[in-house]
């Protein structure tokens, strides 16, 4: 009897927190991308013309991307316009990517600019094998639970997600984990991802989570053999870099 009696009471205590906690099904989330292009290009670069490249380039780039958010669809687009130095030189990849998913129907639509290539990507959604961390940190008011992956085999992603925001979505085509994905750091290629603010989404912004259209067709496979077959020559650590960058 003492038994059933403490069932029923942590039942209820379960039920009211879940009562209180306001699921988010529908947001659009503001994302700040920040490269550091001295240490992408540079590192463990010793000679004399690094240090004239250096000069020519801010350390840091800043750029900015929202995330909309309606149910089992999201999409990620360039965000607000800031003012920064524009060198000509060594620009940060991937500022113009767009990543459409549909969550119900497993499937993306992505359009990336590479060089002088701009690529329409259809394919399935992208599969992470996740392992969640007991580590926690607020980010836009969100508590958020670490998670690692890898992509290419060995480039390790830091992902920080939040289980108040339910659908399955994050900066570029990332996810899998059990909410959206609010954090996000690619070390080996000195960026990261982090939202600014979480609001909820308009009509007019709902009406937008549309796939885009225009571009050169082609899946991920095809993209990656393409961009390979141009910079087979540029050494391994530039080579590699690129290379991941767009598969991101």
């Amino acid at each position: 009897m003492r038994t059933r009696i403490l069932l029923i009471l942590f039942l209820a205590f379960s039920l009211e927190g879940m009562a209180q906690t306001n699921f988010i099904r529908k947001a659009k989330i503001e994302f700040e991308r920040k490269t550091n292009t001295h240490r992408l290009y540079f590192s463990g670069e010793t000679d004399s013309w690094a240090d004239e490249f250096k000069k020519l380039i801010p350390q840091f780039r800043t750029d900015y991307f929202d995330l909309l958010i309606d149910e089992g669809k999201s999409i990620y687009r360039p965000g607000r316009e800031v003012e920064q130095k524009n060198s000509g030189f060594f620009e940060s990849p991937a500022i113009t990517n767009t990543v459409y998913t549909d969550l119900s129907k497993g499937a993306s639509t992505s359009q990336k600019q590479v060089f002088e290539t701009l690529f329409l990507l259809q394919d399935s959604l992208k599969k992470y094998t996740w392992k969640l961390e007991p580590e926690t940190r607020t980010i836009a008011g969100y508590e958020c639970r670490k998670a690692i992956t890898r992509i290419c085999d060995s480039v390790v992603v830091v992902a920080f997600y939040s289980d108040e925001i339910v659908p399955s979505a994050g900066p570029e085509s990332f996810n899998g984990l059990p909410g959206a994905i609010l954090g996000l750091a690619v070390p080996r290629l000195y960026t990261t991802w982090f939202a600014t603010k979480v609001e909820v989404l308009s009509d007019k912004d709902e009406k937008s989570i549309l796939p885009p259209s225009k571009g050169k067709k082609a899946d991920d496979k095809v993209m990656v053999a393409t961009v390979d077959a141009a910079i087979k020559n540029w050494g391994d650590k530039y080579h590699d870099r690129s290379i991941w960058f767009i598969t991101l």
